[in-house]
């Protein structure tokens, strides 16, 4: 089976992190990830509890954002794959995560991944999609009178586009003309304000993202 699991420079960086952690400490992260990974809605820790998770795994936020990241999108891989469970860790392995830790991720998909597919199946939403993107850059100036330093700041405007899911015109007899025009597409822009720690975040995520695209094609 050709590996859904494409060595990216993000995957790169987050399997370093990953070959540093202890292996049962490494085996409850994973365990959590997958209980909760099926609710889309929801984190999978809480702020406090990742403040925790920094100091037991001795990474600061970005690397364990990383790190919850791609153990994350590794677990969604085997989903949309149907990947067994030592192909997974050969796969894993191929990228250079330690034996130990892949044996983990193996183990964990084996007798949690049924669960999950059944959770993912419940799972049904009509996404929205991106139509425009738009930025502009702010300066603040400090709040202190003595003080002359700007805040940078980058806000993000998005455009989001749906469509009218429910077709009641079609449903009730509604003209072609009627319907063409209850399907007509909404807008609704979003603006995002970014610090420059929140826009690298942010474009980390990104490029997980990417590399999922990448792995689908």
């Amino acid at each position: 089976m050709t590996s859904v699991i494409k060595e990216t420079q993000s995957i790169k960086e987050a399997v370093t992190f990953i070959n540093t952690i202890d292996v049962n400490k490494f085996s409850r992260l994973i365990s959590r990830i997958i209980q909760k990974l099926h609710l889309k809605g929801e984190r999978t820790f809480s702020e406090e509890e990742e403040q925790k998770l920094q100091t037991a795994l001795s990474l600061d936020k970005q690397a364990l954002n990383l790190v919850l990241e791609t153990a994350a999108f590794i677990l969604e891989q085997a989903v949309y794959h149907n990947v067994k469970p030592t192909s997974l860790q050969q796969q894993l392995e191929a990228i250079h995560l330690n034996p130990d830790k892949a044996e983990v991720f193996s183990q964990t998909w084996a007798t949690s991944g049924p669960e999950l597919v059944e959770g993912l199946k419940h799972n049904i939403f009509a996404p929205k999609k991106l139509g425009y993107v738009g930025w502009q850059l702010n300066l603040q100036m400090a709040q202190s009178s003595q003080a002359r330093l700007k805040s940078p700041n980058a806000v993000l405007q998005l455009g989001l586009q749906s469509e009218d899911s429910e077709h009641r015109c079609c449903n009730h007899g509604g003209t072609e003309a009627f319907c063409m025009k209850a399907h007509k597409r909404v807008q609704e822009n979003v603006f995002v304000e970014f610090n420059h720690q929140e826009l690298l975040e942010f474009y980390n995520k990104l490029e997980i993202v990417q590399g999922q695209l990448d792995s689908l094609t």
